[in-house]
């Protein structure tokens, strides 16, 4: 009997039962549909209640149950203390406190778009997502209540503050909310196709886009990681039965499941891969305030953590405590990565280090809600520099030069349709135009895929610097510098980093005798620290240009790289 291939092994998962999948046309675009997953988040969230230990943070310790408790009193609170009704657009913008998910299963499950602010943006940064997202109310914490306090042009944004000091006149503690009587969460009629989510992403040029998902978009995300895992049992159970062996009996973990949460639940890697994921199989999330990989290790041995997701930089760390320490990392089953691709010598490395880890990665983005493709294992080992095969319920092409699509084979751009994909940009009907081609994303990454339908992501479109698995806009990072009035020109980019992949690189055209110190505190109340640039290469003439006219990114990027890295 012919070895089943992953192709055939979907066709059989998916014919009938809890990944049963049909095709349906969602606004003008084919797709494939899970039939029976829950109608909208509230389902999800309801359905998956328990008493089993769900978040942890420091000393605190919740089920399942006590987050779905206050969720509803939070809920409650928002339609009837702020008026909050459905489509209302609800910002949270904190650390990764239990009061993140809190506030996240309440405005998903009222019919609200949680908008997921980024907790590291400055207070500029911050206006611009709260007053272009027409947020009625914001979630925060101290820090950034901080921010809040710097805008001017909010208006009558309602504020909840969360383990705050100093709460501002007019706001609620959430404290306050979460002390009162137990009560439902209120009942509003919310379709799979409404919009749940807007999470802000750097694009090649300007301000951050507000990326708005369905419930149905995120919700097809969480089936299709739980499908991948299917498909591969499926194959694993049919090459078992064709060599006439017999298919063992799962031998239950030794701990409960359990995941590290050290990448923050603004971004999709924290809010669907690790906080979603975890509602339907019951996994306990130990949180970080931030990534410190010393704490990291000492969380996974302390709470017997059996998986850890993170960009590269991340995980490499984790290689580095591993080797120097006497922690017993044991628990460890899988080492998740994505954010930015790893180097192959890493792969080879958490293998070796974390000998029951098997190791994985996946391509997606914040338009996909993290899915797209994914690989792990043997196959990731055989397959390093790869980010796996497309998710079942997504469709990817390259288009060449001349607008062809291609299944495999050619060099070009990867474009991508399907169910778990965002519906626009929030208010940019600009950068939908320029995004999407008959119902196709252009991902602004350089890919090929191969005949076995590998994708290799090899090169980007878009200007962008991915530093740590954070996407910078260098359009972004060059409108700030050329605030400075003694700045003529700048022209930013990525500097390969062997840690953080990326490091942002500014060469610059500036007047007088400005300084790395100045310019960088310059722009402290503009971006976000990890905007700011790590390497500058001052220049007392003007930046060369192309024959367009077009500063010469590509040769200053060259001349820095050469100079900083020796490449």
């Amino acid at each position: 009997m012919a070895v089943l291939t992953r192709a055939e092994a979907i066709a059989e998962v998916t014919a009938t039962g809890t990944y049963e999948l049909v095709e349906r046309d969602i606004r003008g675009v084919p797709c494939r549909v899970f039939v029976n997953a829950p109608q909208n988040l509230h389902a999800l969230f309801n359905s998956n209640r328990s008493d089993n230990e769900f978040y942890i943070y420091e000393n605190e310790r919740y089920t399942f149950e006590d987050m779905y408790q206050r969720g509803a009193k939070l809920g409650r609170f928002l339609v009837d203390g702020l008026g909050i009704e459905k489509g209302d657009r609800v910002a949270i913008s904190l650390r990764n406190y239990p009061e993140w998910v809190i506030a996240f299963e309440a405005v998903t499950s009222i019919g609200g778009i949680a908008m997921c602010m980024n907790a590291l943006w400055e207070a500029d940064e911050l206006e611009y997502g709260l007053l272009h997202g027409g947020a009625k109310a914001i979630v925060a914490d101290q820090e950034r209540l901080d921010r809040v306090a710097q805008c001017n042009n909010l208006g009558e944004l309602k504020v909840i503050t969360v383990r705050s000091n100093n709460v501002p006149e007019g706001s609620t503690p959430i404290a306050d909310i979460l002390s009162s009587e137990e009560t439902d969460m209120p009942n509003v009629d919310v379709s799979p196709d409404d919009d749940a989510t807007i999470l802000y992403t750097s694009g090649s040029t300007g301000h951050p886009k507000g990326v708005v998902s369905s419930h149905r978009n995120v919700i097809s995300a969480l089936f299709s990681w739980e499908l991948d895992g299917a498909v591969g049992m499926h194959m694993l159970r049919k090459r078992l039965e064709s060599e006439g062996k017999e298919v063992p009996t799962a031998e239950p973990p030794p701990y409960p499941p359990a995941m590290l949460l050290g990448v923050p639940l603004f971004h999709v890697a924290g809010s669907h891969a690790v906080m979603l994921q975890s509602f339907r199989s019951q996994r306990k999330i130990v949180a970080m305030y931030k990534w410190n990989a010393e704490k990291g290790a000492d969380l996974i041995e302390q709470e017997r953590i059996s998986a850890f997701t993170a960009p590269a930089a991340m995980t490499g760390d984790m290689i580095e405590v591993a080797k120097k320490t006497d922690r017993d990392l044991s628990s460890l089953r899988s080492v998740g990565g994505g954010g930015a691709p790893r180097a192959p010598e890493q792969v080879k490395n958490l293998a070796k280090t974390f000998g029951s880890g098997s190791p994985g990665t996946g391509w997606g983005m914040t338009e996909t809600n993290a899915i797209g493709t994914g690989i792990g294992g043997e196959d990731y080992l055989n397959h390093p520099e790869s980010s796996g095969k497309c998710s079942p319920v997504l469709d990817m092409r390259i288009m060449d030069d001349e607008g062809n699509l291609h299944e495999s084979g050619v060099r070009g751009e990867l474009l991508i349709r399907g169910s778990s994909m965002f519906r626009e940009y929030w208010d940019r009907p600009d950068a939908n135009d320029e995004s999407f081609i008959d119902g196709w994303f252009r991902t602004g990454d350089v890919a090929t895929i191969d005949e076995e339908g590998y994708l290799y992501i090899v090169d980007r479109i878009k200007q962008l610097v991915i530093r740590g698995g954070e996407n910078i806009s260098c359009g972004e990072v060059e409108a700030a510098i050329l605030e400075h009035p003694d700045v003529m020109e700048a022209s930013v980019y990525g500097v390969p980093d062997e840690r953080m992949g990326e490091e942002v690189g500014v060469s610059l055209f500036a007047k007088g005798d400005l300084s790395e110190d100045e310019l960088s505190g310059f722009l402290v109340s503009r971006l976000a620290k990890f905007k700011i640039p790590k390497y500058y290469r001052f220049s007392s003439d003007a930046l060369p240009r192309i024959a367009s006219g077009k500063i010469n990114k590509r040769s200053l990027r060259e001349e820095a790289v050469k100079e900083i890295v020796g490449e």
